[in-house]
């Protein structure tokens, strides 16, 4: 009798693999964040080197801060798309290592920017980002992708929401590197006396290179890793080596698997009758049958996360802008100051609002669903960013600060208790294994392209160009606003639920009824009045 290996991994219980991967896939997501997300207390450093006459006066331009975060986030929508693709031809665990070494080695290249002139040091340490942004891109959809694939029905939002919750400490921790080594060089620099910039240039590029640190403290454990018992029993069609494997990392009940037999990918439990490469499950990837099957939930996840990352990196990458100087009081201060101040502020909302946004999802994806989530997030975002927005000048003019950076530090709770997360989850339960790591690149490169459009449209609204550009800060808070209400009402529309089912029952379009969105009405009719007299005529369907 054949093995269920899948419903054993369905079933089995919490163990100490699954935080132990949490941990090893967690590790890249927080290197990601801990890179992506240094680069604008970097830029303080960077400004007192390379930008210390006028016209500048020590503050790097707008427009190179968001070129400078464009450049990681365009290696990183080339990294999903080809590490992606990768994963589910190549097989997770070999490219997820290879995602990590680049990830390892572009952080240390980055502290090593070459050259003493402001144009050299800048285009050699856009280079090296663009590489690490290759990196991190390869490890979104693999993380996502491995951990979904060894976490039981249960609790698998739960497991991969705690993946990526790692985002949130890589935030913080990019935040107190930062104010840690700004305040060991400012000591040394023997304050109040102003700091050579041989030392700011040495800071900046120690910060950068830490960030290898982490990744390559995982490097091992990654190898280390099998490969997922899905990938294997589905893809490599091996049953026999997806249940040794699965007994090297956990306790479930086995029993011996005939190794003649052969496995259909839609129903791998039960052996078929014959093997015909030719079935209609052998579909390729972006084919009219795999559209049919799969193009709707591929939109609405790249469009879910296209949406919510305009919003967050726009939030990320300039705080401080929208902060202005009335809430970020810099004058009188040396470089080290600023980036110590900008960093503190960072790691306030990381520790108050951002992290806390992460436990609740973890603690609630599997409890009220993913759709609920994200509808919810994307609209209490949209609410919180009127009423920052639309009375900008009022928080101003009366210096209601408290107010203003409670309300702003709303905006990263329900991002993260909201789409920034789900939109992480879904595509990596939505589609059949040998198409789920490159559904999940291809989301997550929509959701970066979305991150470059906000990181280099924002500059033009902020505070120091209202003069120049005549652009307030309401109207891009306001567009913000606007673009989370669009995200609400396309997640109503057209995305599935994915709370409590298999993998396998989730790629089936056909047996998920939308758990009570608008599309999921759609279909569901769609299917009673199209696909039903097909299913009987073939007598797939019981009568009565």
């Amino acid at each position: 009798m054949a093995l269920k290996v899948l419903s054993s991994l369905d079933t089995a219980k919490i163990q100490y693999y699954h935080f132990k991967a949490i941990i090893i896939a967690g590790m890249g997501l927080f290197t990601d964040a801990y890179d992506l997300f240094c680069i604008p207390l970097i830029m303080k450093l960077i400004g007192s080197v390379y930008y210390a006459g006028p016209p500048h006066d020590q503050q790097v331009p707008a427009l190179v801060t968001s070129a400078m975060g464009a450049i990681a986030l365009l290696g990183t929508v080339i990294g999903q798309l080809v590490f992606g693709r990768l994963g589910d031809l190549l097989g997770r665990r070999k490219v997820y290592v290879f995602a990590l070494l680049i990830m390892v080695f572009s952080s240390v290249g980055c502290g090593f920017s070459m050259g003493r002139g402001r144009t050299c040091v800048l285009l050699s340490l856009g280079l090296f980002r663009f590489s690490l942004g290759i990196g991190i891109g390869g490890d979104y959809p693999l993380s996502a992708t491995i951990m979904s694939e060894f976490a039981n029905k249960r609790t698998r939002g739960g497991f991969i929401a705690a993946v990526f919750s790692m985002q949130g400490f890589g935030i913080l921790a990019s935040s107190t590197v930062t104010m840690v080594v700004c305040a060991v060089f400012n000591r040394a620099s023997g304050y109040p006396k102003k700091p050579s910039p041989e030392m700011v240039d040495l800071a900046w590029r120690l910060i950068l290179m830490i960030g290898a640190i982490p990744a390559g403290l995982t490097c091992y454990w990654r190898m280390m890793m099998p490969e997922t018992p899905r990938y294997t029993a589905l893809v490599e069609k091996n049953v026999a080596q997806a249940a040794k494997d699965m007994r090297k990392v956990l306790r479930v009940p086995m029993s011996p698997i005939p190794e003649d037999q052969e496995y259909d990918e839609k129903d791998p439990i039960t052996p078929t009758a014959s093997a015909n490469p030719a079935s209609s499950s052998d579909y390729p990837l972006l084919s009219k049958e795999f559209l049919a099957r799969h193009g709707r939930d591929l939109f609405s996840c790249a469009l879910a996360w296209f949406l919510v990352d305009v919003v967050f990196y726009s939030n990320n990458f300039f705080q401080s802008q929208i902060y202005g100087r009335q809430y970020l009081p810099l004058h009188n201060k040396n470089a080290y100051e600023e980036a110590f101040h900008v960093a503190k502020l960072q790691a306030i909302l990381a520790i108050c609002s951002a992290i806390p946004g992460y436990f609740a999802a973890v603690f609630f994806i599997d409890r009220i669903g993913r759709v609920k989530i994200q509808i919810g997030g994307f609209f209490f975002m949209a609410i919180v960013l009127f009423a920052i927005g639309i009375p900008y000048y009022s928080y101003r003019d009366r210096h209601a600060k408290a107010g203003f950076m409670f309300l702003y530090a709303l905006t990263f709770f329900f991002s993260n208790f909201g789409p920034n997360t789900t939109t992480f989850i879904v595509p990596a339960e939505l589609f059949p294994a040998r198409f789920r790591s490159t559904c999940h690149g291809i989301s997550g490169a929509a959701g970066k392209l979305g991150a470059i459009v906000g990181v280099v449209a924002f500059p033009w609204a902020s505070p120091d160009n209202y003069h120049q550009q005549g652009i307030r800060m309401i109207v891009p808070l306001v567009l913000l606003g606007l673009v989370s209400l669009v995200g609400c009402i396309t997640t109503y529309l057209f995305t599935r639920e994915t709370m409590g089912r298999s993998l396998e029952e989730n790629e089936n379009e056909d047996q998920a009824s939308g758990s009570g969105t608008g599309w999921g009405l759609v279909r569901h009719f769609s299917f009673t009045r199209c696909s039903l007299p097909k299913l009987c005529a073939n007598n797939e369907v019981a009568d009565g």
